[in-house]
């Protein structure tokens, strides 16, 4: 791997050693240095663009271009005649100076070749094909060249360190909420221009007085030649593998015109590749946003799905998913707009899982655990999205949307462990549903007054369902201690039936939840640098929740048990309303280069839940502060820092008094009388995107206070815990630092990456307190080439450090991971892309574990305007059969053995509408 890197970064600097810079500075005609002029060298032979800048502050660019040849130079302005003169290269870099002269008849520049990256105001616009050399089929190909755009390893798009929320085509929103499936799906062939919308407003009235730093959106211009006809591919292939054939499918089609989009993506495979994931599923938002989400109040409905086992890196032993998903706008007039998108997702997944488990403190008598499982996973998911948006002129704009979810998910496991004995069975079921609707209504009076009214409603309803199996002895249940199975006395704390073979024992539980969340905004522009906001709003929340313990006897009756510890409460029915009344004020001030916005927060808050007979009622009012302040250094330089107070308040199953098995190990009983949790947040973040040299920049700080935090008291029988949550009177704290630094040299960048995260928090385990604490670091190292007729390689090392003190016990581990991917655009017909990562975990005195993956894939398409490709693609080409993960939980830190699919090699072909 060593030799490979050296031979790589060779071959790089032999390419990028055959140039030479021509830099200066634009000026005036007074001889004020203009920044943002454009700059290109056209090659005069090949009539190509060689080289482009853009200059900063002070008036300065550079060009990169290759030796003793002749260019076009073009500098352009607007408000000023473009200046055009021919440059002949030597061995050597040298300045050129350049003044233009007014011309205040133009409105507009004409260049004869597209910059490949320009600005205006917020917005960011990349000519696409600039940045293409023939390997890229999808939109994140090209968006991985971008500088400034990033693709995470969750398929999302990153720009200035924040997580792309909308993306949109030709201006209609595509799949709102997630940019994961525009990644993916959309052809990079179809892509004209990416605009990547900085500081965007979602209503345009609120545009001039709202703070949307923290809000960015993409917009992809489509080639004229998209527009008003279909476009897409569809790929179909096949393989073979040990067990079974193998297979995919994946139509995309979309279609935009002026009055009407409709978007169609489908995948059919077996091979691994998972178009939308359960998590990508359950974090869709669908564009929503909660009204409160700046009120200060946090409440947590909870998240009662299923323990499902998740995907390590989207890995697995076999997957089989069948997706598919549609959407579509129409506009019947320029009034009102009218779209959607409906998701269907299904995937049957088989799990092979070894695992170690290191518990905190060993003085506590609590047994390290091996534990090994076979899992099969079921999971059929549907989403449904309607919107309607109706403006009949600038001062009004109406919103409404409507999503639905539903699911039906089960998971059954085979389960050993290294300390209860013989086999474990596991079953779980759920099928919830939600429907939330959005409504929306903004309304302009004049220059001087702007109201909003925005209002969401929940209804949630879900259903999970638990059942263990586990071995039985029923001859040994009075015998000594050391003698009993490990599982008898929770058997026995929990009234079982102990005389089976086997004890057979379940969970039902029911959760609904309704929820309101609605405000009022009124805001006064005071002038052109200043105006207040007054809020309005309230939070209205019902959640009811039911559950019962009990166990199935040898004739298939049910035998309702009744523990002799928690007051013999192993049901519940249990009502829990919560009300938040609040009001809130900012103002907003522009001075200089500073952004001020202060304001406060006042609520009047009500929490009452009933169950068992008794009622348990919390009020209270109280008022939580909130900064802003934005420094605008330079036109693409910022520095912000936040502060807010906030008040967190917890779902119903954290106050249900009656027992809950989460896991046959894991046992819970809530508190009736807890109260809210109070945190201090605290937030500073830098940017700069020096367009002179192309540096691109970003840090960030973050710091949270945690007072009051429910936190639980545990008891260990053996491995089987069982717990109660509890205000803590001691703070938690979480410290994180992020920074990435990328630069252009020429055609390489470099991107260097760091995280910091400092988190610590307090438990009580076996009556003892627990102070946990956890450091992680984490860097990366990356250089990427960007050439446009030679072969394209980037190397990059992954290194972080994660150390873990939970009470007595402090362990170390050391992560690597290298990686190198190759592209190559050969004969004008032929791709070639490969990758390889090879990772290694050790702690202080030895390696733990290691694994390498290794992909490739061979196309070839007689041009690129072809309709018809054929591809063979390699995956695991090592056929690896395991990778490691390590984790940590609130009481012990665990490395997984999870199994992968075997070495699979396809076939496909790919026809391009």
């Amino acid at each position: 791997m060593r030799y490979i890197i050296i031979l790589m970064l060779l071959f790089v600097t032999s390419l990028s050693g055959a140039q030479i810079t021509v830099s200066g500075v634009v000026k005036d005609s007074i001889g004020s240095p203009l920044e943002l002029a454009n700059v290109i060298a056209i090659n005069k032979e090949t009539k190509a663009m060689a080289s482009y800048g853009i200059t900063n502050d002070q008036g300065k660019f550079k060009l990169d271009l290759d030796k003793n040849t002749t260019y076009n130079v073009q500098i352009s302005y607007i408000g000023m005649k473009t200046f055009s003169e021919e440059i002949t290269t030597k061995d050597e870099s040298f300045t050129k100076n350049y003044t233009l002269e007014g011309d205040n008849a133009l409105d507009a520049v004409e260049l004869t070749y597209e910059m490949p990256v320009t600005i205006k105001g917020d917005t960011l616009v990349y000519n696409a094909d600039s940045f293409k050399d023939g390997t890229e089929r999808k939109l994140e190909d090209v968006l991985k060249k971008l500088p400034g755009v990033e693709i995470n390893e969750d398929g999302q798009i990153e720009v200035e360190g924040k997580v792309v929320q909308k993306v949109m085509v030709d201006g209609k929103d595509f799949f709102d909420g997630d940019s994961k499936l525009a990644t993916k799906n959309i052809p990079s062939n179809a892509v004209d221009k990416v605009q990547v919308l900085k500081n965007y407003a979602n209503v345009g009235q609120l545009s001039g007085v709202t703070n949307n730093q923290d809000n960015i959106a993409i917009n992809i211009k489509l080639k004229e030649g998209k527009k008003n006809f279909w476009f897409g591919d569809i790929t179909a292939g096949a393989g073979v593998a040990d067990v079974d054939g193998l297979y995919v499918l994946q139509p995309k089609l979309f279609y935009y015109s002026p009055k009407y989009t409709v978007n169609f993506i489908g995948d059919l495979n077996n091979i691994g590749e998972v178009a939308f994931t359960r998590r990508d599923f359950f974090n869709f938002s669908g564009g929503f946003q909660p009204p409160s989400r700046q009120s200060g109040t946090n409440i947590n409905l909870g998240n009662n799905n299923l323990g499902f086992l998740t995907l390590q890196n989207d890995q697995a032993k076999s997957i089989e998913t069948k997706f598919g998903a549609a959407n579509f706008s129409y506009s019947p007039n320029k009034a009102l707009d009218i779209g959607g998108f409906g998701i269907f997702t299904s995937s049957r997944i088989g799990l092979q899982e070894n695992r170690s488990v290191q518990y905190t403190n060993p003085d506590l008598g609590i047994p390290d655990e091996d534990t090994e499982s076979q899992t099969e996973q079921k999971s059929d998911l549907a989403l449904l999205k309607l919107t309607a948006k109706y403006q009949p002129n600038s001062n009004n704009q109406l919103d409404y949307s409507v999503i639905g979810r539903t699911s039906k998910e089960s998971q059954d496991q085979n389960f050993t462990s290294s300390v209860i004995v013989g086999d474990i069975v596991q079953a779980e079921e759920n099928s919830p549903f939600s429907v939330n609707q959005e409504f929306n209504y903004y309304y302009t009076l004049d220059d001087k007054n702007i109201f909003a009214l925005e209002a969401q409603h929940l209804i949630q309803d879900e259903d999970p369902f638990y059942n263990a199996l586990l071995d039985n002895d029923p001859s040994n249940n009075d015998a000594s201690q050391d003698l009993r199975d490990p599982f008898d006395n929770t058997a026995e704390d929990l009234g079982f039936d102990q005389t089976l073979n086997n004890y057979d024992i379940a969970q039902d539980k029911r959760i609904r939840s309704n929820q309101l969340d609605a405000k009022l905004d009124y805001w006064n522009v005071l002038n052109n640098k200043s105006n207040i906001n007054l809020t309005l709003g309230t939070i209205q929340s019902r959640q009811d929740f039911d559950s019962n313990i009990f166990q199935f006897l040898d004739d298939g009756s049910i035998f309702d048990s009744t523990p002799n510890f928690n007051d013999g409460l192993d049901t519940n029915d249990t009502k829990y309303n919560f009300s938040d009344l609040y009001a809130g004020v900012h103002y907003r001030l522009k001075s200089g280069m500073f952004t001020f916005t202060p304001g406060f927060s006042a609520h009047a808050y009500s929490a009452k839940n009933t169950q068992f007979g008794t009622e348990f009622t919390d009020n209270f009012f109280r008022v939580l502060p909130d900064l802003n302040i934005r420094m605008e250094l330079k036109k693409s330089e910022n520095l912000n820092l936040s502060y807010n107070m906030q008040t967190e308040f917890t779902d119903v199953t954290q106050l249900a008094r009656g027992l809950v098995m989460n896991n046959y190990d894991s046992y819970f009983f809530g508190n009736q009388e807890l109260q809210n949790g109070t945190s201090h947040n605290v937030n500073l973040t830098y940017y700069s995107f020096n367009m002179f040299n192309y540096t691109n920049v970003f840090a960030n700080m973050s710091y949270s206070k945690r007072i009051d935090q429910i936190r639980t008291l545990t008891d260990f029988e053996s491995i089987i815990r069982t717990s109660s949550p509890f205000n803590s009177g001691f703070a938690d704290e979480t410290f994180n630092a992020f920074g990435r630094f990328q630069r252009n040299f020429k055609r390489i960048r470099g991107t260097l990456r760091g995280n910091f995260t400092y988190s610590k928090f307090n438990q009580f385990i076996q009556n003892e307190r627990s102070i946990n604490e956890n450091f992680r670091q984490s860097y990366t190292a990356q250089i990427r080439t960007n050439f446009r007729e030679a072969p394209n390689v980037e190397v990059s090392y992954a290194y972080a450090i994660n150390d873990n003190n939970q009470g007595g016990r402090n362990t170390r581990i050391f992560t690597s991971a290298p990686t190198i991917e190759f592209d190559a655009y050969i004969w004008k017909s032929v791709t070639f892309k490969t990758d390889y990562t090879y990772t290694k975990t050790s702690d202080e005195n030895r390696t733990l574990n290691s694994n390498d993956l290794w992909n490739a894939s061979l196309a070839y398409r007689k041009n690129k305007d072809a309709k018809l490709e054929y591809e063979l693609r390699a995956t695991n080409l090592l056929n690896t059969q395991a990778r490691f993960s390590n984790g940590q939980g609130g009481f012990s830190v665990s490395t997984t053995e999870y199994f992968i699919q075997p070495r699979f090699v396809t076939f496909r072909m790919i026809y391009s509408l």
